[in-house]
């Protein structure tokens, strides 16, 4: 999001798209390299355009306080106006909007500079080496086939980690597809936010790194074990394609009986394991913990809420609601009651 990028932790940042991008079940058959269809074909489901009012929103109560939960999902339609009418109603009523929870890293201005030329080059594989080298061979026969279908022919990407090559074959795939990830619909959020005078609240935490420099060198310099999400992007693409085109017409036309009736089994969790279990981060306890900590913060944050405010709006995404793990599931654990829109 536009608005919050400089306060990410630097390399955290980059692993972003692998945090957000989704798969679908993994029951599903993986496309083989040479069912692949042509490069020009037609996207099986075509993505809804013009003005849609995206998904209703959920209702957590207690006490006669209640906090109004909206689901965001990425990536959605290019062509799509989310109408924002309802939420807008919502936010302007109540007395504080909980962002999504994110983990940030405050290592200050002049540390953060020092390590922003470190970052140079970190994308790329160690010693130069080029996919071919990295993959076996038979993966990388099925990379050329998809490389073709969605990149093309610039030959930059080869010289990227497999999951850093895997992330930008899912985003040309995307763009093919008439989808994109952005920020506009949290962006309008915070906007209408800030028309009405509501206080904004940061639901995640802060990551201590002391030394983010070194953390950022260690990780040019060391392999890290990311093949099964290579492997696991390019068996699935053109389902996981489908599958996005399926969900972001499900969101932008507020069907939460298709919603809930998806597997939101995550693709994200090779590629970001990939990483936080890699060696750099042995020593890093609380990159290890990001998704149970962020977990925490945020019920933490929304509990304080609820016993603050009569109103509160808060942000999730969508899988966070739904998903085996969900944030509602909780707080209706924890003794407040939880009602899905229709």
């Amino acid at each position: 999001m536009r608005k919050r990028t400089g306060r990410y932790a630097l390399w955290l940042g980059l692993l972003a798209l692998p945090a957000s991008a989704q798969s679908v079940d993994p029951a599903a058959q993986p496309v083989q390299a040479d069912a692949a269809v042509a490069p020009d074909a037609v996207p099986a489901t075509v993505v809804v355009e013009g003005r849609r009012p995206g998904p209703g929103v959920w209702k957590v109560s207690k006490g006669g306080h209640v906090m109004w939960v909206f689901g965001t999902y990425a990536p959605l339609p290019l062509k799509m106006q989310w109408d924002a009418s309802r939420v807008e109603r919502l936010v302007a009523k109540s007395q504080e909007v909980l962002t999504p929870p994110v983990a940030k890293a405050h290592i200050g201005f002049f540390r953060g500079l020092t390590a922003l030329p470190s970052l140079i080059g970190i994308k790329r594989n160690p010693d130069d080496a080029v996919l071919r080298d990295v993959v076996p061979s038979d993966v990388y026969a099925r990379w050329t086939v998809l490389k073709a279908k969605y990149i093309g022919d610039d030959d930059g990407v080869e010289h990227y980690r497999p999951v850093f090559a895997g992330e930008e074959l899912l985003l040309a795939g995307l763009k093919k597809s008439g989808l994109s990830y952005g920020g506009d619909v949290m962006d309008t959020i915070e906007d209408i936010a800030k028309k009405n005078k509501v206080k904004l609240s940061d639901s995640g935490y802060d990551v201590m790194l002391d030394d983010p420099r070194k953390l950022v060198r260690d990780f040019k310099n060391s392999q890290v074990d990311d093949l099964v999400c290579f492997t696991r992007t390019l068996d699935s693409l053109d389902v996981d394609l489908e599958t996005m085109r399926v969900r972001a017409n499900a969101w932008a036309n507020g069907d939460i009986a298709q919603i809930r009736g998806m597997n939101f089994a995550e693709r994200r969790d090779a590629c970001l394991d990939a990483v936080l279990n890699s060696s750099i981060a042995k020593d890093a306890a609380a990159l290890r913990q990001t998704r149970e900590r962020l977990r925490l913060a945020w019920l933490r944050t929304a509990e304080k809420a609820l016993a603050d405010n009569a109103s509160t709006f808060a942000v999730l995404e969508i899988q966070d609601i739904l998903g085996p793990a969900s944030y509602l599931s909780a707080l209706q654990s924890r003794g407040y009651a939880v009602e899905s829109p229709r």
